[in-house]
């Protein structure tokens, strides 16, 4: 009998759901969350609707878990499909907290899936608006955050508590330097048949999402929103038919890119009605 494709969604939240349900037909889903009570219930709407599914606690933040689950999914079958949506924004955690989980713990993601991945499979990293909204690093930067090995990455100066002072920052870093780290691992992937992207959404209506529109930077986020542009949030299925692109045959000659899809709120920082005064 022919193994079963094997793809892995880490974070089982709404975006990484809406990506899983558009690959994922056909082959088995392995979902790994922190939280089980996450998993449960993203399993039960998969198994309702007639996937294969099994579950797997992981903590991004430590190589032993990732190891383990990178293991794991390919243990099951060719894995070909990596789906990393795990993180913490902004009014969720402290500078430390979100550069250890939404910044090493992608490239912890990257480094080990890399080293198991199919050939002929595709990665879609979630990374965020906020990366392109942070002022441009210098080339020495860009390579630090981009290559520099994983276990030495939060030692980097430019990390330290004196350079980044405030969770926004933080979080803005991290995932401009998850595209970085996309753009570098899609080379290594690239020599195992692989392929590996970032998509960075706006501000997509998810329970994440709320907990920003209900916190510090709430009237910011709706002010993006009447602002820019497309003048809405976008939905998690709108991020899962660009994850399905890029994952999927019509993708094949995309990697190591970064898609940015916020309504146009980029656009708009920069050029427009919602550029600082």
């Amino acid at each position: 009998m022919k193994p079963t494709n094997v793809v892995v969604l880490i974070g089982a939240g709404s975006i990484g759901q809406a990506i899983a349900r558009r690959v994922s037909a056909g082959k088995y889903v392995l979902m790994a969350d922190l939280r089980q009570d996450n998993l449960d219930a993203a399993a039960k709407i998969f198994r309702d609707a007639g996937f294969a599914v099994s579950t797997a606690i992981v903590d991004v933040s430590s190589r032993a878990s990732v190891h383990a689950l990178a293991e794991k999914a390919a243990a099951l079958g060719p894995l070909v499909g990596v789906i990393h949506a795990a993180g913490l924004s902004p009014s969720q955690a402290t500078p430390g907290a979100i550069l250890k989980v939404d910044l090493y713990g992608t490239a912890l993601v990257l480094e080990e899936f890399g080293n198991v991945i199919a050939s002929g499979g595709a990665g879609v990293v979630i990374a965020s608006q906020s990366g392109h909204r942070l002022p441009a690093l210098t080339p020495a930067q860009d390579k630090a955050l981009a290559t520099t090995p994983v276990d030495e990455l939060l030692a980097l100066p430019m990390l330290q508590p004196d350079q980044v002072k405030d969770p926004l920052h933080a979080y803005q870093v991290s995932k401009r330097g998850n595209s970085l780290r996309v753009m570098a691992e899609a080379v290594r992937w690239g020599k195992r048949g692989a392929r590996v992207n970032t998509i960075s959404p706006g501000i997509i209506i998810t329970p994440l999402a709320n907990d920003e529109l209900s916190g510090p930077r709430g009237d910011d986020y709706r002010r993006m929103m009447q602002l820019c542009p497309a003048g809405r949030a976008g939905t998690p299925d709108e991020v899962g038919t660009v994850g399905a692109l890029l994952m999927g045959p019509d993708g094949a000659f995309i990697t190591g890119s970064d898609f940015l899809m916020d309504g146009g709120v980029t656009a708009s920082y920069w050029y427009g009605e919602l550029a600082p005064k």
